[in-house]
């Protein structure tokens, strides 16, 4: 909380929650000392916000009893944007676990005056997407939340994670950004028990914990890039190379850097992946529009030749 607005709202927000903190208190939970929690009082007064601070042993800081905030008060196109985010965060799979964006949608529908309600629940329901709807698994949205925190604050964190076998281990990280990608959650940073940048998803963190030790923000790092690169070296059953004649730019705009590796080498660019399964990638090239030579596996070979046959079958005319 680096701005001074930002810990005047969160001061009111402690005062709401726990009335009766003392300076020392709120000082210590702000990150500040206890003559600008006095200040930042002094502005909830000044903005016609009752706060009274009480001295003596038992005293402390509190609103005068009966103050409650105003509603939140949205605009048409205000409450148009918001509900269409968590529609489409919904679609996208951009929640987390539980059902904060299901009750979210329905506490601002109800609060929304008749005519505009009505409005926004034609939109929710005609509504539709060319982009399939996500069902991965959502993480923790209190994981998610420490983990932003930690990346924000540069501060290490200890994860109670699970792998994709099954198997659960305590480690430490330094995160350094959470990307979404394709309807997943990924947290990238230095992995303290393996001494190097791993990738991890988010669904499968059970706890996060920040941890009294910062690290220096890394030079030029991009969090994206990484994840990318990181999962298009996942060690799938079958390593590909395949040398496409073609330029790296335009490569780069029909593959993307989840899907492969992309080299320029040889007047071309060499495309290096890993498949689960060989027809998906026959496919992938199948439908690219350049010359390209299949260097390993032999394999990719007979699932290409297959893919083709089966488009010849499908120019056949009906009946042959």
């Amino acid at each position: 909380m680096s701005h001074p607005t930002t810990r005047v709202l969160a001061l009111l927000e402690l005062l709401q929650a726990h009335p009766g903190l003392t300076g020392a208190v709120l000082a210590q939970r702000l990150e500040i000392d206890e003559r600008t929690v006095r200040r930042y009082a002094t502005r909830l007064v000044d903005l016609g916000i009752p706060v009274r601070a009480e001295r003596g042993r038992y005293g402390g800081y509190r609103l005068l009893p009966g103050f409650k905030l105003p509603p939140l008060m949205l605009t048409d196109d205000e409450a148009t944007a918001v509900l269409l985010g968590l529609l489409a965060g919904r679609q996208l799979g951009l929640t987390v676990a539980g059902a904060g964006a299901d009750s979210a949608l329905a506490k601002i529908q109800r609060v929304l005056p008749a005519a505009l309600r009505e409005r926004i629940e034609a939109v929710a329901q005609t509504l539709d997407f060319t982009v399939a709807k996500r069902r991965s698994a959502a993480p923790a949205g209190d994981v998610v939340l420490t983990l932003a925190d930690a990346a924000r604050q540069r501060r290490r964190v200890r994860l109670a994670y699970r792998s994709w076998r099954g198997e659960h281990t305590d480690r430490d990280l330094d995160p350094y950004g959470l990307v979404f990608h394709s309807g997943r959650w990924y947290v990238t940073g230095h992995d303290q028990l393996r001494g190097e940048l791993r990738t991890f998803r988010v669904d499968r963190v059970g706890a996060a914990r920040l941890l009294d030790v910062t690290f220096a923000e890394p030079a030029a790092f991009d969090p994206v890039e990484h994840v990318t690169r990181s999962l298009a070296g996942v060690r799938y059953r079958w390593p590909v190379e395949v040398w496409l004649q073609t330029s790296p730019a335009e490569a780069a705009r029909r593959i993307p850097p989840s899907v492969a590796r992309l080299t320029e080498v040889d007047g071309g660019v060499l495309l290096r992946a890993h498949a689960e399964r060989l027809d998906g990638m026959a496919r992938l090239l199948a439908g690219l529009e350049w010359p390209f030579e299949i260097l390993e596996p032999d394999e990719l070979r007979a699932a290409l030749r297959e893919h083709v046959r089966g488009l010849a079958r499908a120019c056949d005319p009906p009946g042959q």
